[in-house]
């Protein structure tokens, strides 16, 4: 990859989205096949989730002629205005006065049910009650429902395996687009596919990325079905999105995830990581909760388990504990009580091992 880059420096290193070039043309051709579904597809690059989500909404807003967004409790969609007014989440909502025409609807947080059921006797009540929020909420008409395969800030929540047929459908059903945030669980993260959205056999209309797809350089993607991409007809620009740097940067990663081939990898390192996991969880009555896929796993620290009252203090105590350890963790959800584990897509099995090795005496630490 560090050759790819050095060439592609001397050969053209920034133009604007004025012109487009072989790089991002390329880059953009094996990323649409990539995409599931086997509708033709076009891709639109920016620098970041944050615009790819920025497009990916105002896309489906002129592609429908619909204004209202329908997005999740407990999601998160990045850092500009509307962005943030798609956040399901008051610490990241920094202003009283959001852009108008969200809609929150129920997270599918089984942990911490917002209907007090449990899974599967709720038959997924969570998802049925999409249909009453456009009903009550809405128009009538929304232009879009945007929601993570697996949310990512928000805990890593992980959804019952029927919730996205079932939303989107009822979404589809008033005439609105799917659109996936794939930044978190794109490109194998998940394990056993590419994106996240396959575990649930649903097609999207729109898929947004970043992160992964070019190993640290400033990409965001926006894919979407041709015909929703055709509805944009008025001028648009970017002066950095899809640089020949980042375009090069971007192909060369995909070269080696395909030749690793990530997904399988993410899905036999996840299961190892799993276990140790839950055997952590059965050793530790402070974790209440194991969650995730792939190399995207979860740990709810809690009280008590049966009261569920979260722990952020432990939580806390367990990021600085680990760190003392040279194991460095993410923390998450609404009440800051979950630690995010997403790892190298590419470690080896004995990383995988050492890693949990230094979290399980942190855990010993914390739980003295």
């Amino acid at each position: 990859m560090t050759a790819r880059i050095r060439e592609q420096a001397g050969k053209l290193v920034h133009t604007s989205t004025l012109y487009p070039t072989r790089e991002m043309v390329r880059y953009a051709e094996r990323l649409a096949k990539l995409a599931p579904g086997t509708s033709p597809k076009k891709c639109l690059f920016t620098a970041s989730g944050t615009e790819a989500d920025e497009t990916a909404v105002l896309l489906a807003k002129i592609h429908t002629g619909q204004q209202e967004i329908i997005a999740l409790r407990h999601g998160y969609s990045g850092r500009s205005l509307t962005a943030l007014s798609l956040a399901g989440q008051s610490p990241w909502r920094l202003v009283p006065t959001q852009v108008p025409g969200v809609k929150h609807a129920l997270a599918p947080y089984c942990y911490r049910c917002p209907l007090g059921l449990e899974y599967p006797s709720c038959e997924v009540r969570c998802a049925q009650d999409v249909d009453e929020l456009i009903k009550t909420e809405t128009n009538g008409r929304p232009a879009a429902f945007l929601a993570e395969p697996i949310q990512g800030v928000g805990g890593f929540i992980t959804p019952p395996k029927e919730y996205f047929s079932i939303a989107v459908g009822i979404v589809r059903k008033y005439g609105g687009l799917f659109v996936c945030d794939e930044v978190q669980t794109g490109f194998g993260r998940t394990g056993g596919t590419w994106f996240g959205i396959e575990h649930w056999g649903v097609e999207p209309d729109v898929i947004t990325l970043a992160k992964s797809i070019a190993n640290g350089f400033p990409v965001g993607a926006t894919i979407a079905r041709a015909d929703v991409a055709d509805s944009w007809k008025g001028l648009q620009i970017s002066t950095f999105g899809g640089g020949p740097l980042a375009m090069a940067a971007a192909d060369a990663t995909l070269d080696v995830m395909q030749k690793e081939d990530v997904p399988k990898r993410s899905a036999d390192r996840g299961a190892r990581l799993r276990a140790r996991l839950d055997a952590m969880k059965a050793k530790h009555a402070f974790l209440g909760d194991v969650r995730g896929m792939g190399l995207m796993q979860a740990l709810e620290l809690v009280e008590d388990r049966k009261t569920k009252e979260p722990s952020p203090k432990k939580t806390l105590a367990l990021l600085e504990a680990a760190k003392r350890r040279g194991l460095l963790l993410g923390k998450g959800g609404l009440h800051g009580n979950v630690i995010r584990i997403a790892p190298s897509m590419l470690a080896t099995e004995a990383e995988i091992d050492e890693g949990a090795s230094r979290l399980e005496k942190a855990l010993s630490e914390v739980g003295r």
